[in-house]
């Protein structure tokens, strides 16, 4: 593949999607309040993952815009294409990106505001946002990159917080204490100002894929995007703030969180796949939608695993955590990572291979990760294990782990994302991991399989008997190489 600087925007996205059988669209007429939210449910849950596709829904009853969800996160391929990089490249695209971050630049006009609704004309009724979770959710999400800054220093920050649609012009934001969101929040709300804030619909999908990852602070999410393309993320002044925003977005939402003014948020469907609580969360008021001419609308489907955004936040993190043992700790013996696409970033189970240096060396890359992330599993194998191979997995758990031996639990954990865990006096949720080293621990002696050369040769004969095509798997060559 040649060098890839980026899709233009989300529609040439979508148009190379669609040529690779990753997007479908479907023409009938959908109600926002349940079809889109059920029809993704049914493509996660009865697709295995080399079949499944997002959806382009042409109509959405009571709105002019189509509706997309699942473009990107619908399968690990449709994340590839959304970097430009064949699956097994990931990790390395997002290692080059955090290595040579780039710089946003700065437009003076925008596809993003070709049309401009401001005050009572910007009616959030009119864009056509489901109900994620049907007859659960309390109401329409908008489930999107979300975009504040601080009054401190200026910095921006890009996350995805749900944001609860109350009427036409106002919001419940979900900028729970914790996050930067929040932190950056109430360096005007302190103050008695209201926070400017914007959700950006359907931009360049590697803004989406830099605002999903857990990015440490003082990492900014546009640079890191502008890496994961290797070009400038183009950025226009906000019609209503001064935010600046995704120019060749196709939807701006501006708003302005308001001071003191807080309401019931939830419940929501969460990505954990349980029904989240209610809490009191800040709300906003809507100044602003801009869009491009004939736009379409983005929402990220979550809730129960497999989702969208368990997909999305799954393969960011394992490139970010990667990329955290390599450079940061200089563990530089450990080859790859995998996150499950269940739980995405946090609770989840991360397996990484590495060629250990002395018996404990698993055990600490694995301490590493249990002390800096939110990570609840942490497996560790060896270098020709394929990890990303159920099969391999299940056999070297049989072949080279002992429980008793191999096994480390630590607890005193902050797990605020982990359902398992229930909240203490202070109503912190502190619960516990798992450190699994699978590497050898004994000489194995040599594998069970033919040479490799005989192997070769019977693929030829395979070929030539006309059987039917094969591709030899991922840990059929990493045990041939190994011999």
């Amino acid at each position: 593949m040649s060098e890839f600087t980026g899709f233009r925007d989300f529609r040439e996205f979508l148009t190379a999607a669609e040529q690779r059988g990753l997007l479908r669209r479907i023409r009938r007429t959908v109600d926002r309040s349940w079809e889109p939210a059920c029809l993704a449910k049914l493509m996660f849950h009865g697709l295995p993952m080399e079949q499944r596709f997002g959806f382009h829904f042409d109509k959405v009853d009571g709105s002019e815009f189509p509706l997309v969800t699942a473009a990107i996160g619908a399968s690990i391929s449709n994340y590839a294409l959304a970097l430009g990089v064949e699956p097994e490249r990931i990790n390395d695209r997002w290692n080059d990106a955090l290595n040579r971050l780039v710089p946003p630049t700065i437009v003076a006009t925008a596809p993003c505001q070709e049309v401009v609704r401001l005050g009572r004309d910007a009616r959030l009724g009119a864009l056509p946002i489901p109900v994620w979770t049907p007859r659960k959710d309390a109401g329409p999400y908008i489930t999107t990159v979300t975009v504040n800054r601080s009054a401190e220093t200026g910095i921006q920050n890009m996350g995805v917080y749900r944001t609860q649609v109350r009427d036409d012009h106002s919001v419940i934001v979900n900028l729970s204490p914790g996050r930067q969101g929040h932190e950056f929040a109430q360096t005007y709300l302190k103050q008695g100002e209201p926070a400017p804030i914007a959700w950006v619909v359907a931009a360049d999908p590697a803004v989406y894929l830099a605002a999903v990852a857990n990015l440490p602070i003082g990492f900014d999410e546009i640079m890191v995007a502008g890496g994961l393309r290797h070009d400038p993320v183009e950025l226009v002044r906000a019609q209503t703030s001064n935010l600046f925003v995704p120019a060749n977005a196709e939807i701006v939402i501006e708003g302005e969180v308001l001071p003191g003014r807080m309401a019931t948020e939830g419940p929501f469907g969460e990505s954990a796949g349980y029904m989240s609580g209610t809490a009191r969360r800040p709300v906003a008021r809507i100044t602003a939608i801009t869009h491009r001419r004939n736009a379409l609308y983005y929402g990220l489907s979550s809730q129960m695993p497999p989702s969208e955004s368990t997909v999305m936040q799954s393969l960011s993190n394992a490139g970010l955590y990667l990329h955290m043992l390599r450079k940061d700790y200089g563990e530089t013996s450990v080859r790859d990572a995998y996150i499950d696409l269940m739980f995405g970033g946090g609770a989840s189970h991360i397996t990484i291979s590495m060629t250990p240096e002395d018996p404990e060396h698993a055990k600490r890359v694995g301490r590493i990760v249990a002390d800096n992330t939110l990570i609840k599993r942490i497996t560790i194998v060896d270098a020709d294990i394929d990890i990303r191979d159920r099969i391999d997995m299940d056999w070297v758990m049989s072949a080279h782990f002992d429980p008793a031996r191999d096994t480390e639990i630590v607890g005193g954990f902050p797990m605020p994302a982990d359902h398992a865990v229930s909240p203490d006096e202070q109503g912190r949720k502190m619960g516990g991991k798992i450190i699994i080293d699978a590497t050898r621990s004994v000489d194995t002696g040599a594998n069970s399989l033919p040479p490799r050369e005989l192997m070769l040769k019977a693929r030829e004969i395979w070929r030539d008997e006309g059987l039917p095509e094969i591709e030899i798997a991922g840990r059929l060559r990493k045990r041939l190489d190994r011999g």
